[in-house]
């Protein structure tokens, strides 16, 4: 179970270049604290209940975090 979480780390980390690529810094940022999350419980060695009750946290959390981003920060279209 905590190579997922280093595989979710290493994806999370390509969107996060990604977003910083497209000039989207705050998504870019929100990518980076969850690819330093994932990474971190990659090396905790917990158990797998642990790790599913952190990873159901953790979707709660990003969702809560990004819909607020999506609907009140991000301007559609750029807004250049």
């Amino acid at each position: 179970m905590d190579n997922m979480f280093k595989l979710c780390g290493f994806w999370t980390g390509i969107f996060a270049v990604m977003f910083f690529v497209g000039d989207m810094m705050t998504a870019s940022v929100l990518m980076i604290a969850s690819t330093i999350f994932f990474l971190l419980l990659g090396y905790l060695k917990l158990t797998e209940r642990m790790y599913m009750y952190m990873f159901g946290a953790y979707l709660m959390i990003f969702m809560v975090g990004f819909s607020y981003y999506a609907t009140f920060i991000h301007v559609p279209g750029g807004g250049h």
